[in-house]
C-alpha cells in the first residue's frame, strides 16, 4: 500500500481522477484515532466553467479560496448549516477543480466510528453519504486546507482494482440550480456496492 502523491491529484482531468479515485483507502488520524474507509463513490466539479461548482466563473470567498490550492488540498464546506463535506482540490494551483467524496465503506477503527455516530450497529447509513462519512471519520470544516500528503487527512492506493465496467456514471446530486450541466454523468459509483449512497 502506498499513500497517493501530490502528482496523482496536480493532473488536469478532474473526471479521470473522480473514477480513479473509487477503490482508493480515506484515511484520518485526529488524537491517535486512525479511521478509514474505501472510496465507493465521487461526484467531480470542474471549476469555473461548471455551473454546479462553487468556483464558477470564477468566484473566490472566504470559504471557496481553498479549492484555488494546488491539488491534493482538502476543502471542506459546511451544507445546510448541519453537514461537513469533505472535497479534494485537484489540477494545478489556481485552477478550481475539486471532487467530493460521498460514500465509503468502513475499513479501520469501525469502533471509533460507530462511537461517533453514536451508533451501536454497522450498517449502510455509517458512512453512505457525504455528511456521514465525515462524521465517520471525524473530518470538519476547520480541515479545510490540509494537504492530504501529510498525517492527519490522506488517501492510499492498497491495489484495491476496479474496472470501468464496474464503475456507474450518473447525474450529481442536488444540484439543478445548474441548469445544463446539472444533466451532466459527473457522478461515479461502484455497481452494486452496498455502501454507496441512497440519493438517486
Amino acid at each position: 500500500m502506498s499513500k497517493l502523491s501530490a502528482a496523482f491529484y496536480q493532473r488536469d482531468d478532474v473526471l479521470l481522477i473522480s473514477r480513479e479515485l473509487l477503490g482508493k483507502v480515506l484515511c484520518t488520524n485526529f488524537h491517535g484515532k486512525l479511521t478509514s474507509g474505501i472510496i465507493v463513490e465521487t461526484e467531480a466539479y470542474a471549476g469555473v466553467t461548471d455551473k454546479a461548482s462553487h468556483a464558477y466563473g470564477g468566484k473566490r470567498t472566504k470559504r471557496t479560496k481553498t479549492m484555488y490550492a494546488s491539488g491534493g488540498t482538502a476543502y471542506v464546506y459546511l451544507c445546510y448549516g448541519i453537514h461537513h463535506l469533505f472535497n479534494i482540490v485537484t489540477n494545478k494551483e489556481n485552477i478550481p477543480h475539486a471532487v467530493l467524496i460521498r460514500a465509503i465503506q468502513p475499513r479501520d477503527g469501525i469502533d471509533i466510528i460507530l462511537q461517533r455516530l453514536k451508533k451501536k450497529k454497522v450498517d449502510r447509513s455509517l458512512t453512505a453519504g457525504p455528511g456521514s462519512l465525515t462524521r465517520a471519520l471525524g473530518i470538519k470544516v476547520k480541515d479545510s486546507g490540509t494537504l492530504l500528503m501529510g498525517n492527519l487527512i490522506w488517501l492510499e492506493d492498497q491495489n484495491i482494482q476496479i474496472n470501468n465496467q464496474d464503475i456507474l456514471a450518473s447525474p450529481r446530486v442536488g444540484v439543478q440550480y445548474a441548469r445544463k450541466d446539472a444533466n451532466n454523468p459527473w457522478r461515479f459509483q461502484i455497481k452494486g456496492n452496498p455502501w454507496t449512497s441512497p440519493a438517486s
